[in-house]
């Protein structure tokens, strides 16, 4: 049995995910049955391909060189959430980009792509990557999804408001490369959700354009703009028991109980912006057997603190 999850925040989560990769490493015991880390996905900032959620901040390649080589070198890959869907022509030359792409390029690592045009730009320039279907497609159609599977992708991410749609899950191929996101804090059904990922990619390029020019200087973002991000929906506040109530949530029981015989393996957990605490709720969770929790949780939280990514004094 494989049960491989998918980590949020290759860098803005880092020494977190360093930590509970070693805690998988040094102490199975406390994790349920075929635990594997398939992944850490996100971007480093700057990134001005990235998508999903606005990704602010500046690093050097020194920085991403370290964190290629720490994860790659744990067996886990980087997976790159370059899915920002209004990228233009212009757009496929970033430097920064495409040096990450250089200095990470060795067969190991993968993309998760939303614009055909930047996979094209990928498939032609970096074939050694991996590519992902990206959730922010939207596909819910079956036969769409259907057609989706059988393209050349290593994995593909499903829409949440599949999750619990057994009747579509069970007459899918492939499910072997199906990802799940099982912890979405998005409303199921959310029409905004396009036009949400739409806004984060204009203020993605709007940030990276930004610091280039204005180098030291911050940078504000009126909730004002028409393209603002704030879609005054509250889901960006929910916390792991507010997304519990949602019909899209998936439990660890369910994965084990239903999912996994079903012939699913992969399953995603968003949280690239959530706090720190959240997060490690999260992970215990989900990978934690549930007479470990507590233990699990003490000793993950003392050797965050130990490590001064939280502090809990």
């Amino acid at each position: 049995m494989r049960v491989r999850f998918h980590l949020p925040g290759l860098a803005t989560n880092y020494g977190l995910n360093v930590v509970f990769i070693s805690m998988l490493k040094n102490c199975p015991h406390y994790f349920r049955e075929g635990v594997e880390i398939a992944s850490v996905f996100g971007a480093f900032p700057q990134s001005l391909w990235n998508g999903g959620r606005t990704n602010m901040g500046l690093c050097n390649m020194d920085f991403v060189s370290r964190a290629v080589k720490t994860f790659n070198n744990q067996g886990v890959p980087l997976r790159f959430t370059f899915t920002n869907p209004v990228l233009e022509e212009k757009h496929l030359s970033d430097k920064f980009c495409n040096d990450v792409m250089k200095l990470a390029d060795n067969g190991f690592n993968e993309v998760i792509i939303n614009s055909p045009l930047l996979e094209d730009y990928i498939r032609k320039n970096y074939p050694n990557y991996k590519l992902t279907s990206s959730t922010c497609k939207r596909i819910t159609d079956p036969e769409e999804l259907r057609e989706e599977l059988e393209k050349d992708y290593h994995i593909v991410v499903l829409d949440y408001d599949l999750n619990n749609k057994f009747d579509i899950l069970e007459a899918l191929p492939h499910k072997e490369k199906c990802e799940i996101l099982v912890n979405a804090c998005c409303n199921p059904g959310c029409k905004m959700r396009k036009e949400h990922y739409r806004r984060l990619g204009l203020q993605q390029i709007q940030f990276c354009e930004h610091i280039r020019k204005n180098p030291g200087k911050p940078m504000k973002f009126s909730k004002d703009d028409k393209n603002s991000v704030d879609m005054n929906c509250g889901c960006e506040e929910r916390t792991i028991f507010d997304n519990r109530k949602l019909s899209t949530n998936i439990s660890p029981d369910d994965i084990w109980e239903k999912y996994v015989p079903m012939g699913f393996e992969h399953f995603k957990i968003e949280g690239r912006t959530l706090s720190k605490l959240n997060l490690v709720e999260t992970y215990i969770y989900y990978m934690i057997k549930p007479e470990f929790r507590d233990e699990a949780r003490f000793a993950f939280l003392y050797n965050l603190h130990n490590a001064g990514i939280i502090n809990i004094a």
